[in-house]
């Protein structure tokens, strides 16, 4: 282990949903020093009982909570593991706290500005994750997907950055989430932006399952077009896009659009035998009836588009759809938790 004096590293892992509680189990069942940060009845669920794991693995894990964030005064590592409603907020919450890094697992590229505001970009690491699971109403959260929470130091940092991205990687391998290192984080974090926000417009709309979404040809080449259309945007913000990120969204930006559509098909057929129910985290936030993570993410990416003066006509439509999606599942809407 990494920390002084060769004790446990301490991690703070702001929100107890899906993710936040796969991390929090794992890295303290393999004995480093966790706190996790969440409220009401999910903190009180995890004082009384702890994190409780099942699918990839079975963990069943005592761990502190605390609900008062003015309680915590330093960490080592704090790791952002709410949605990205309302992130401001609750970063604004936390800024007092004395860490030696910080990392976001939320979706979209916003992430990094926020946590930058309120530690400094030198304490700031790229993150991105390709891990997935889902939270049953009882709190058993299921283990779905362990594939790579890949961290590098952002543009800028210095080689101290590089060396806590390394730190980090190695400790979640230890604790059992696979993780790696990356020399273009940035590339790699818009990469799974871009093929997100085309996931997301066609899982909510069919709401069905990953593998169906891409095994449909007529879902498929709406999802070609939205991540071309994001990819116009990462040439105009000079980044470039990669394929190690879920979707293969450098080559889905090149060719022909059937070419392209034939390989979200071959992607479709990979989640069918690997992982057929997988759903992705917005339709599980859409069906529990949680907001939806829309202004940090699409509404994000047309806001950028619009300081470069950039016309994205499909994103600029499918942004009031989703909103509009949102608004109707509303009606059986439940009171948020930003740090679930």
């Amino acid at each position: 282990m990494s920390s002084t004096e060769n004790a446990p590293t301490e991690f703070l892992i702001v929100g107890a949903g899906a993710l936040g509680s796969i991390l929090g189990a794992h890295l303290a069942s393999a004995g480093y020093r966790v706190t996790m940060l969440a409220r009401g009845a999910r903190a009180a669920a995890i004082a009384r009982a702890g994190l409780r794991i099942e699918g990839l693995t079975t963990i069943v894990q005592p761990v502190q909570v605390i609900t008062d964030p003015t309680h915590i005064r330093n960490t080592e590592i704090l790791i952002l593991a709410t949605k990205a409603i309302d992130t401001v907020h609750t970063l604004s919450l936390l800024k007092h706290i004395h860490l030696r890094s910080a990392l976001s697992i939320q979706n979209g590229v916003f992430k990094n500005e926020a946590l930058s505001d309120a530690f400094g970009t030198g304490r700031v690491l790229g993150a991105v994750a390709d891990i997935s699971g889902e939270q049953r109403p009882d709190g058993t959260v299921i283990f779905t997907r362990n594939i790579d929470i890949c961290l590098g130091r952002l543009q800028h940092n210095s080689d101290e950055a590089a060396s806590a991205a390394a730190t980090v990687a190695r400790e979640l391998n230890h604790a059992g989430i696979k993780a790696s290192t990356s020399s273009d984080i940035q590339s790699l974090e818009w990469s799974k932006f871009v093929g997100w926000v085309g996931l997301l417009t066609v899982a909510i709309t069919l709401r069905a399952p990953t593998s169906q979404c891409l095994a449909d040809p007529a879902a498929a080449l709406v999802l070609v077009r939205i991540v071309r259309e994001m990819g116009s945007l990462c040439r105009a913000e000079g980044v470039k896009l990669q394929d190690g990120a879920v979707l293969p969204v450098a080559t889905l930006c090149q060719g022909t659009e059937d070419s392209a559509v034939d390989r979200v098909l071959a992607v479709g057929n990979v989640f069918a035998s690997m992982a057929p129910e997988h759903r992705i985290s917005a339709l599980q936030d859409l069906e529990a009836g949680r907001p939806l993570e829309i202004n940090e993410t699409i509404g994000y990416a047309v806001a950028r588009a619009h300081r470069l003066a950039l016309k994205l006509p499909l994103l600029e439509t499918v942004l009031p759809l989703i909103t509009a999606i949102d608004r109707v599942a509303g009606g059986k809407r439940q009171v948020r938790n930003p740090l679930q």
